[in-house]
């Protein structure tokens, strides 16, 4: 366990270790970015900060989940959002920095990670983020009606995301939270057969008009477990630019929506609290 180094520089800069509620936290420090670092819990990858460059996005889902955030609302504009998982509040201070004077609210059920973070690696003051330690949807229950341009759902226990995270009783409370021009966008992570992630297509479809699916050519084909990115509106979707914007990453994705997507979720049924299980446990070479 160690003091706040945030201040120290380069790879000379020392990882920090510490037990929090979901494991064991590390902060391990980026080499080729001055001040970045990356939160793994139980070896897990979570999260990557850059304290000097909020901005930038170095996982590929989050990048894809970037690209929601910037087409949520014009260019600049302040939102009001949700996040479901804190890690080390990667998004939140994306939406920070390309969003100022945004209103933002962070529920993450682990508190002594909340703790870790913030000490290692403190928010900018200026960043009107509000933290909460709470179960995710517990937290979003509190959220007013219609309060929020934006929910993002990326929770993780055990790198599953929870069961009571994957019904269509949690997306009404989402799509209650959400304006009626609202956003959300869920970081989803599967591999084949894909079970899973058909089935939060069909549960995201039940309960709202417009969907999306952003990922890598090879997990849409059942090739490899990882993440996708979805996202779900009562408004039709910034779709062409999404495309555009996921075609020109470093790591390219796909987007599929409309009779394409329903095609994929190849008559998959809505997930309800009594049906819904947790997210497929990775296999050990994701990590590796």
């Amino acid at each position: 366990m160690g003091r706040s180094r945030n201040n120290r520089r380069g790879p000379s800069a020392e990882a920090v270790e510490e037990a929090v509620d979901g494991g064991l936290a590390q902060l391990v420090p980026d080499p080729d970015r001055a001040r970045a670092w990356t939160l793994l819990i139980d070896g897990a990858p979570q999260s990557h900060v850059d304290l000097d460059d909020p901005a930038h996005l170095s996982f590929e889902y989050q990048r894809r989940l970037g690209h929601v955030i910037d087409l949520v609302a014009p260019p600049g504009g302040p939102v009001r959002a949700v996040h479901l998982g804190g890690g080390a509040l990667t998004l939140a201070r994306y939406v920070a920095a390309t969003r100022p004077r945004s209103t933002q609210q962070v529920v993450e059920r682990d508190a002594s990670l909340v703790q870790l973070v913030r000490r290692e690696l403190p928010l900018d003051p200026n960043a009107r983020v509000r933290v909460r330690s709470a179960d995710a949807r517990a937290g979003l229950a509190k959220v007013p009606d219609g309060w929020a341009d934006l929910v993002v759902a990326d929770v993780f226990s055990g790198a599953r995301t929870p069961a009571h995270l994957t019904s269509t009783e949690f997306l009404d409370e989402v799509r209650r939270a959400l304006k009626p021009s609202g956003v959300y966008a869920a970081n989803l992570a599967d591999g084949p057969p894909l079970a899973h992630l058909r089935g939060q297509i069909a549960t995201a479809a039940a309960r709202f008009p417009e969907l999306a699916l952003v990922a890598d050519p090879a997990v849409l084909r059942g090739k490899r477990f990882g993440n996708a990115v979805l996202a779900a509106s009562g408004l039709p979707l910034p779709v062409a630019e999404l495309t555009r914007r996921a075609a020109s990453d470093p790591h390219p994705a796909r987007v599929e929506h409309g009779r394409r997507l329903t095609d994929f979720a190849g008559g998959a049924v809505p997930v309800t609290d009594e049906t819904a299980v947790a997210s497929p446990t990775p296999p050990p070479s994701v990590f590796r």
